[in-house]
């Protein structure tokens, strides 16, 4: 890294901005595009302004660690993260500190592996009725498709209920709260005008029917006092010491642990299905590794891991299209990176999406290819590069259970069928709390075997 020093009151270079928005109309025009601009244009760090308040963009895996794992206590993300934490409250992405290391602590027995590896079998099972409903030739939207499933599958492990009928208003809910952005007025001005024509509004609208649907369960399973073997029934049996969890906290936990789980779950296997259709040769090797390796047996815990190419086509994927594509911090104290120093209240912004592509890092960073994750033959990858699920003591806690849940549904789904891009579709992005696409991803069902072959299969697994 530059080992140049600059003065106490300099920042990193900044690109000409407004009078009173400084950059940020820049910045919510395209996102992606300008972040990506800015790291072409400035290198290793740059400064946007909302308004004057100054924000540091880190673009170099060294900063990532630094930041995550190196000097963790220094960095809060409440701050930044106020607008998610008036969604999902207390959870684990928006508190700090020693509430967060107890926190994490009491509920880290959810996700223990033997507790996680536990779920596979409700993973496959709802994949495969969900297969049954499709049919070949008939063309779907994947992302609404894959939205259902994870839904459904986070639904059964987490509260051990069926949202086969009920999905419509949750799903409806859940996507409110992510497709509804901070508009300008409220993240600008502060207005907040709780009204159907809103976007705060509509947020809010979907995050009092998710509360209600939440807060009953909990209610109702203090009444019930018997474990489900479900995630709500470890967090109401948690302790550490005297402390338990109250239901305000199980609630923020819960709401957490859902909007994460199935959202970045399904996006992942949406972005997944979508490159595979753009490269053919890829799709190919993917097939023939399940043919070869699984045949007709049901993907299970056992087997999964017996499939490399499938777990280098997902960490492409997620390189490519990470669902959670930026983070931020705010400095407790003064910190001195990469040549400059910063005061206390610095507010950094380093995001997936730009390193995990940078060129000088990633042969060819805009292409699909599996293969680089051959740890024999492979491209060497620096640490840090790659963090799809954040890092060190605030590493999304549900990574065990989203990685096994796309391998699971994405051999499962490629077992009976074959997914298509529908021609001339375009991709537009949406990058809000994740990266969303803007339309539907239609694709067309293809069988991957003969009609017969694909009924016995289904029947033998059910």
């Amino acid at each position: 890294m530059n080992t140049t020093q600059h003065t106490a009151t300099q920042l990193p270079p900044a690109s000409r901005r407004l009078p009173l928005f400084g950059n940020l109309l820049s910045f919510r025009r395209d996102q992606l595009g300008y972040l990506q601009q800015l790291q072409q244009t400035y290198g290793n760090m740059a400064t946007i302004y909302v308004g004057k308040a100054p924000i540091v963009l880190l673009f170099r895996p060294e900063h990532v660690r630094y930041i995550l794992t190196e000097n963790p206590r220094n960095f809060t993300s409440r701050e930044v993260a106020k607008n998610l934490g008036q969604l999902l409250g207390d959870g684990l992405l928006t508190i700090d500190g020693e509430t967060h290391r107890l926190q994490r602590r009491m509920v880290q027995p959810a996700f223990h592996k033997k507790r996680v590896e536990g779920y596979a079998d409700i993973m496959v099972k709802h994949t495969l009725d969900m297969l049954k409903n499709w049919h070949e030739g008939e063309t779907i939207d994947i992302t609404r498709a894959m939205q259902e499933l994870t839904l459904r599958i986070v639904g059964k492990c987490l509260f051990n209920v069926d949202l086969s009928d009920g999905f419509g208003d949750l799903g409806s809910s859940f996507n409110a709260m992510i497709s509804n952005p901070v508009s300008l007025l409220e993240g600008f001005f502060g207005l907040q005008i709780d009204k159907p024509f809103t976007s705060y509004g509509r947020r809010m609208a979907a995050k009092r029917t998710l509360d209600t649907f939440i807060y009953q369960l909990i209610e109702q399973r203090r009444a019930d006092k018997q474990d489900a073997g479900d995630v709500l029934s470890m967090l109401l049996m948690t302790h550490e010491g005297e402390d338990t969890l109250t239901d305000t906290q199980i609630r923020d936990h819960t709401m957490t642990f859902v909007a994460a789980g199935h959202e970045t779950t399904s996006l992942a296997l949406t972005w997944t299905f979508y490159l595979l259709s753009k490269y053919p040769a890829s799709y190919e090797k993917l097939l023939n590794e399940l043919q070869s390796v699984l045949g007709s047996d049901t993907p299970t815990i056992d087997n999964i891991g017996k499939l490399p190419y499938l777990e280098w086509v997902l960490n492409e994927s997620m390189r490519l299209y990470p669902p959670a594509w930026t983070q931020g911090r705010r400095a407790t104290e003064a910190f001195d990176l990469d040549g400059y120093h910063f005061p206390a209240g610095t507010v950094l912004l380093f995001s997936q999406w730009v390193v995990h592509r940078l060129p000088d890092i990633w042969e060819a960073p805009t292409e699909f290819r599996p293969e680089r994750w051959d740890p024999v033959s492979g491209q060497k990858i620096p640490q840090w590069a790659y963090f799809p699920f954040g890092g060190g003591p605030r590493m999304c806690i549900g990574m065990p259970f989203a990685q096994l849940e796309a391998k699971l549904l994405l051999a499962t789904i490629l077992q009976q069928y074959r997914l298509q891009l529908v021609p001339d579709y375009r991709l537009q992005l949406v990058p809000l709390i994740t990266l969303r696409p803007k339309h539907a991803v239609p694709m067309t069902i293809k069988a991957a075997s003969s009609n017969a072959e694909k009924e016995n299969a289904i029947e033998a697994r059910v």
